[in-house]
C-alpha cells in the first residue's frame, strides 16, 4: 500500500526545544539541553500527516566549519510527544549558531542521493513509477543558537516539494456509455536533484519520462465526477513545466509530450462495443468485458505543494487511442474532444475539468 505517513496538508511546523532526558555524558553537554523536536501545529486531514501520525524525521545540522555538527540523524517521536534521537544530540556550548536541514521520509530508502554538507545540499531521486511506491518528500530549513533557543525553540516550517495528481472522470453524453477501469498521467518527468539552499528543482540533462497508470474498480460514468485513481490514492510527481503531447501531429509521441488518459469501455444506445474493437489487441479484461486506453494532450505546469484535481469530461468525445499503444496510437476514438479543466490551490486543491473532444 502507499506510504501514507508522507501525505500532508499545507504545511508542518516542528520547533527544536528543550528536553529533560538524559543521556550519556558529552564533552559538549555543559548543562546544555539536548535538541528535540515537538509538533507544534497539527493537520485537518485524515490521510495526511498530523502531529499523531508523524513518527520520524532525518536531520543534518551545519554550522561555519566543513564538517557537520551532526549528519542525517534519526529523530523518532516518543510517547511523551517529543521527537529524540538516540543518542541525544545536545547544543554546543560556545554559543554556535547552527543551521538545521530536515526531511522526511528517509529518502536514502527510496535510491535517493543525499549531500548535505559545506558543500552542497542537495537530494536527488527518481519518482517511483507505481503509485503504491510513490512518497510525499518534505523539506525544511530553520537556524538557532543555545542562547536564543535552547528553551524557546527553533521552528521548522516542512513543505511538500513535489505536486499531488488525482483523477476524476464525468459524461453527460447521451449517445454512448463510458465505462472506465482506470486512468493514467503520461510522460512526466521523473529524475531531478532538489537544493535546499534555493528550494528549487533541477531536472536531469537526460530528461527520463514515466507513464503513471491505475486502476480502479469499473464505474459507468455519470454527470457528476467520480475518483478512478484506485484504492493506492493520488500520484507523487516532480514540480515541472512540461510540453503537451500533439495528439494526431505525432501521434506516437516522439517529443514525449504530457498527456492524461483513462482506461475506458465504450458503447452505444444499443449496447454495442464501439471501443475497443474486435481487432485491437492491446485490450485489457475485466470481468469478462474489454477495455483499452485512451489519451488527451496536456500542457501547463506543476508547482510544489500543489494538489491538482483533473477531471476528464467524456461528454463530447472519447479523446484519442494512447500515444504509448504500439499498434495504433493517435487515433480520435471518437466524433469531437476530451476538454478538462483545472483548479488549483495549495496542497490545497486545483480542479481541473479536461474535455475528451478531439480535435
Amino acid at each position: 500500500m502507499k506510504k501514507s505517513y508522507l501525505f500532508m496538508s499545507g504545511m508542518l511546523a516542528i520547533a527544536i526545544a528543550s528536553c529533560t532526558v538524559e543521556d550519556e555524558p558529552s564533552l559538549l553537554k555543559d548543562e546544555s539541553e539536548a535538541i528535540a523536536f515537538r509538533p507544534a501545529m497539527s493537520m485537518s486531514r485524515a490521510a495526511e500527516v498530523t502531529n499523531a501520525n508523524l513518527s520520524s524525521i532525518y536531520v543534518t545540522a551545519l554550522d561555519s566549519t566543513t564538517t557537520p555538527y551532526f549528519s542525517e540523524i534519526n529523530y523518532i517521536k516518543g510517547s511523551d510527544g517529543f521527537f529524540n534521537s538516540n543518542p541525544l544530540k545536545y547544543w554546543p556550548t560556545d554559543n554556535r549558531q547552527l543551521t538545521f536541514y530536515a526531511y522526511a521520509p528517509n529518502m536514502a530508502d527510496e535510491g535517493a542521493e543525499i549531500q548535505i554538507d559545506s558543500e552542497a545540499k542537495t537530494i536527488s531521486f527518481v519518482v517511483a513509477d507505481e503509485i503504491a511506491d510513490q512518497v510525499d518528500f518534505i523539506t525544511a530549513t530553520a537556524t538557532g543558537n543555545r542562547k536564543q533557543n535552547e528553551k524557546t525553540g527553533v521552528e521548522l516550517n516542512f513543505e511538500h516539494q513535489l505536486a499531488q495528481i488525482s483523477l476524476q472522470a464525468k459524461s453527460g453524453n447521451e449517445n454512448y456509455t463510458f465505462e472506465v477501469a482506470g486512468g493514467r498521467i503520461g510522460r512526466p518527468y521523473s529524475t531531478a536533484t532538489f537544493d535546499f539552499t534555493t528550494s528549487e528543482w533541477t531536472m536531469d540533462p537526460f530528461n527520463d519520462t514515466q507513464v503513471i497508470s491505475t486502476r480502479c474498480t469499473p464505474v459507468t460514468l455519470q454527470n457528476d465526477p467520480v475518483s478512478i485513481m484506485g484504492e493506492d490514492g493520488n500520484a507523487m510527481v516532480l514540480p515541472q513545466k512540461f510540453p503537451e503531447w500533439m495528439g494526431e501531429k505525432d501521434p506516437d509521441n516522439v517529443i514525449r509530450g504530457k498527456y492524461l488518459g483513462a482506461l475506458v469501455r465504450i458503447t452505444d444506445k444499443d449496447g454495442n462495443v464501439v471501443f475497443p474493437t474486435t481487432d485491437d489487441k492491446h485490450v485489457t479484461t475485466i470481468d469478462g468485458k474489454n477495455y483499452q486506453w485512451v489519451a488527451t494532450p496536456l500542457g501547463g505546469e506543476w508547482e510544489h505543494g500543489k494538489l491538482y484535481v483533473y477531471t476528464l469530461d467524456f461528454t463530447n468525445g472519447g479523446g484519442y487511442t494512447d500515444p504509448d499503444d504500439p499498434t495504433h496510437p493517435g487515433i480520435p476514438v471518437l466524433p469531437g474532444a476530451i476538454k478538462f479543466s483545472v483548479n488549483v490551490s495549495d496542497w490545497t486543491n486545483a480542479d481541473i475539468p479536461v474535455s475528451m473532444e478531439t480535435e
